[in-house]
């Protein structure tokens, strides 16, 4: 009893220690543009990078949580070992990557040690879930690249003003950030958790043309006030409305990350909170959070300058086109519980805003660097599943299969 208890509250351990490498490691990435456009100085980011993070990790992390903690492996329930083994393995090599400079993504590394750790339980390869997420994955450099350069074209463009090109983009933002789902928000069966869900029953939109309709409806009209303060900030002074515009989007662009990330910490705990503690998940992405607060105060502002610097000196306007696409991409992988690599979001919105200009230029983007961390990416992956497998098995001999 005492050793199922002590290696409980290993776990709870680790995934703290795991929140907290999140914090420091992927929660930063998304605020390293408004860094590199010197519209925020890196100690500031990384203090808004942990509040903001935390708060995102509570309201939208249960999804992935669950897809990591069920999702992966079949016919067997992770144990208290498993996922010791899981969360050691990933938080290992995040920080090892973390302190030599190189942002090593942190859903290859969980997914690769949760698959190793279970199928050293027993279980088997969930190959259809397999597919549907590298699918996903394949498809996040493309489809941020080619927004991210087609945005940053669109705003560089001097023949379409600021004034409408910045208010278009933040009302597309608000209207998406109105329909997002938030688990502390009110949603009855069948229904919407979102800011124009809860304004569409408390206003009764819905009963002028359906539950969908009204949620349009409403969810329209915030957009168009965000676009009319962007717009107003931008008759004042475009030089202020553009660098306000920029912290904004990454402000929301980091809650996003919370959300995406923190199920790589917690994902493992799922069937322990379940079965062992009998606790709501409620209370683990609190844990999350926890870690990823932390981890944003104390780790941060090493991988913000990374990021912010090395691969690729943004202007403000390149820096926004890199954000929309990352926070749109980001919010689909919550919507379909995907774990994501939050620094390959970025990092590949980066990379196709800062295309725009020339890569060979001063501000372009830097191929080394990009080609070590692709290499980071895959080696992760499958080193964290080999070592995930072999940790389980040396734990498992020394204390039992707990």
């Amino acid at each position: 009893m005492f050793s199922a208890l002590g290696v409980v509250v290993v776990a709870l351990v680790a995934s703290l220690f795991m929140s907290f490498t999140v914090g420091a490691n992927s929660n930063s990435a998304p605020m390293a543009p408004a860094v590199g456009a010197n519209a925020l100085s890196t100690l500031r980011g990384a203090l808004l990078v942990g509040v903001v993070a935390a708060l995102g990790a509570i309201a939208q992390g249960g999804s992935i949580s669950e897809t990591i903690g069920h999702g992966l492996v079949t016919g067997v329930t992770i144990t208290p070992l498993a996922a010791t083994a899981t969360l050691l393995t990933a938080a290992t090599l995040i920080t090892i990557g973390n302190s030599r400079g190189y942002p090593i993504p942190s859903a290859f590394t969980v997914t690769g040690a949760a698959v190793g750790a279970g199928v050293a339980l027993g279980g088997g390869f969930a190959v259809a879930t397999y597919a549907r997420i590298l699918g996903f994955w394949f498809a996040i450099p493309v489809v941020e690249g080619v927004l991210a350069y087609g945005l940053a074209w669109l705003l560089l463009d001097d023949t379409v003003s600021d004034t409408l090109s910045v208010p278009l983009l933040a009302g597309g933002v608000g209207y998406a950030l109105a329909n997002i789902q938030l688990s502390f928000l009110p949603a009855p069966q069948n229904d919407y958790g979102s800011i124009a869900g809860v304004v569409t029953r408390r206003l009764d939109v819905a009963s002028t043309g359906g539950g969908e309709a009204g949620v349009v409806l409403v969810g329209g009209a915030i957009g168009v006030l965000v676009a009319a303060t962007v717009y107003w900030q931008l008759r004042r002074d475009v030089t202020t409305g553009i660098n306000r515009m920029l912290i904004a989007l990454a402000l929301v662009v980091v809650f996003t990350s919370g959300g995406s990330q923190v199920g790589l910490a917690t994902g493992p705990l799922e069937s322990v909170f379940e079965s062992s503690l009998g606790l709501p998940s409620l209370y683990l992405l609190g844990l999350g959070g926890l870690g990823i607060l932390l981890g944003g105060w104390v780790r941060s502002p090493r991988l913000i300058q990374a990021v912010a610097r090395e691969y690729a000196s943004l202007g403000p306007k390149r820096s926004i086109a890199a954000f929309v696409p990352a926070f749109l991409v980001a919010q689909a992988a919550i919507v379909l519980g995907y774990p994501i690599s939050f620094n390959k979001v970025m990092i590949s919105s980066i990379v196709g805003a800062g295309l725009v200009g020339g890569s060979s230029s001063s501000d372009g983007v830097s191929a080394t660097k990009t080609g070590y961390t692709i290499g980071a990416w895959v080696a992760s992956m499958v080193g964290g599943g080999v070592i995930s497998f072999t940790l389980y098995h040396i734990l498992a001999a020394l204390l039992g299969p707990t």
